[in-house]
């Protein structure tokens, strides 16, 4: 294939894989515990230190880990101690991320908006060999710890106060997926872009669940689905020329949108296997009298 002629395709392919297989495989313990929004909020945060590593002339890759995952800490903090002030709290950490970005790329002095303008939304041509080789280290990270700890992290994702009383250490399994979320941001940031990354965390999942009905299924269909679309949109940005992560995250919809209609004949056909596996209801004589009837017959 032409494609794979290019360098430059060649390390956003892979990172486009890495994307796909990750952002799926944290969204959907977010999912479960109804935080789809948490990576969107991360991904705020991460643009303060994609500014600092240009700022600080380091790899905005492994500055913006940093940050962000500093930033999921403090979001955990916040929603153990935050109680009515923990929304406020938490908007002003997602809009003071976002102008921390701003103000230190401005103020670098090889730094632009144009800069961070291909990190808010990903660019195929900017992915370098450092890029693809902290990507792939950090997306290691996340692999071993979503699929090492599922049976952990779904049980807290489910019900913490169950996955206590059972004994598991609740707030470090929740503390670590917070990390965990922030490190997959910053994993897709370059393929996809900070503000579009939740949407190939959640929509996936979401996709997924349209035709699964275990965890397990959920979490396949989930990530080929995001292997699918992130590897189908990179290669349709490089022929059409329009932006990567916009073209992924449009697949993205779109695939959910075909699963959905899918969908609808295979819960009717359930609903019906469901109703023929009933037993048939017993005819009318022989239904059990009620119990005053039935103590008054024998004299009690």
């Amino acid at each position: 294939m032409e494609i794979l002629n290019y360098a430059f395709m060649q390390r956003a392919l892979l990172a486009a894989v890495l994307v796909g297989i990750t952002a799926p495989a944290v969204g959907i313990y977010l999912v479960q515990r109804r935080q789809a929004l948490m990576g969107d909020g991360i991904g705020h945060v991460a643009m303060t230190g994609v500014g600092l590593g240009f700022l600080l002339t380091w790899s905005p890759v492994w500055m913006a880990t940093l940050v962000s995952v500093l930033g999921a800490v403090l979001m955990e903090l916040i929603r153990w101690y935050g109680k009515t002030r923990g929304d406020i709290a938490l908007a002003m950490l997602f809009y003071g991320g976002m102008a921390g970005g701003v103000m230190f790329i401005n103020l670098a002095p090889t730094g632009s908006n144009a800069n961070l303008t291909s990190y808010l939304f990903g660019s195929l041509s900017t992915v370098s060999e450092s890029d693809v080789t902290a990507i792939c280290l950090l997306a290691a990270f996340v692999v071993l710890v979503t699929l090492g700890l599922r049976r952990q992290l779904f049980a807290v994702s489910q019900d913490e106060e169950f996955a206590r009383v059972t004994g598991l250490p609740v707030r470090a399994l929740n503390l670590l997926t917070a990390v965990t979320a922030a490190v997959t941001v910053t994993v897709a940031m370059r393929v996809v872009g900070l503000l579009l990354v939740s949407a190939l965390m959640v929509v996936p999942v979401a996709a997924a669940q349209q035709l699964t009905r275990s965890f397990a299924a959920t979490f396949a269909v989930a990530v080929a689905i995001g292997v699918t679309v992130t590897i189908s949109g990179t290669v349709t940005s490089y022929y059409q020329d329009v932006p990567p992560g916009a073209t992924i995250v449009l697949l993205t919809i779109g695939a959910f949108v075909l699963l959905t209609v899918l969908a609808v004949p295979l819960a009717r056909r359930r609903a019906r296997a469901a109703t023929a596996a009933q037993p048939a209801a017993d005819p009318a004589e022989c239904k059990i009298p009620a119990t005053r009837g039935a103590t008054d017959e024998v004299g009690v």
